[in-house]
């Protein structure tokens, strides 16, 4: 069925953009070329949202809105462990050593979620994070070496993933699993409650 609104993802991971599809949805995505090394604000939490609020400002600015209601979603996620901000990693080295502080420990992964809904000259914003506990397993260096080369970790927040071959390595979580990949729905879907907007009318089924 059609969408009232067209719905356009501001991110380029492919797994936001997996989560949304897995739930029925079916958005545009535009890559918002900020650069996430922004300058720090104060807490973990909101440096995510500050991040995920770039983002969604910088594809709505690019895109011609016309007529038709537009939404942009826009989202940012860091791992917190100690006070410190941890996103992508840089090399294999700053991956292998981030492993070597994580295992054993438990960290929070905090989602932004940034929302712009354009309605003609009318737009309507909302912001808000989740915020996961994350356990990770006692790995072995042979473990954290064989994950790194696999590559993986160099390109998502936190240097893990749950979904892919970094799941075993992680041995509970506390909060919303779909966070932990890139995005919470039960947030998102809240969020959009608040702007008037039914989730099963963004279903493209």
């Amino acid at each position: 069925m059609a969408s009232p609104v067209r719905l356009v993802l501001a991110s380029a991971s492919d797994a936001r953009l997996r989560t949304l599809r897995n739930a029925g949805l079916d958005p545009e995505v535009i890559v918002s070329g900020v650069d996430e090394d922004t300058e720090p604000v104060d807490g973990v939490p909101e440096l995510a949202m500050r991040l995920a609020r770039l983002k969604a400002e910088a594809v709505s600015a690019r895109i011609d809105h016309g007529s038709h209601a537009t939404l942009v979603i826009g989202c940012d996620s860091l791992l917190e462990l100690d006070g410190v901000p941890y996103g992508k990693p840089r090399t294999p080295t700053e991956a292998v050593q981030r492993w070597q502080r994580l295992r054993g420990r438990a960290g929070q992964l905090h989602t932004g979620h940034h929302v712009i809904m354009q309605r003609g000259p009318e737009t309507t914003l909302r912001t808000a994070v989740a915020s996961t506990l994350v356990y990770f397993a006692e790995i072995t260096d042979h473990e954290i070496e064989a994950y790194v080369a696999s590559l993986e970790p160099l390109q998502v927040a936190g240097g893990f993933t749950i979904d892919g071959l970094g799941g075993p390595f992680v041995t509970g979580i506390e909060g919303d699993h779909h966070n932990v990949v890139g995005l919470s729905l039960p947030l998102l879907r809240t969020m959009l409650n608040e702007l008037g907007i039914s989730w099963p009318s963004l279903w493209q089924i």
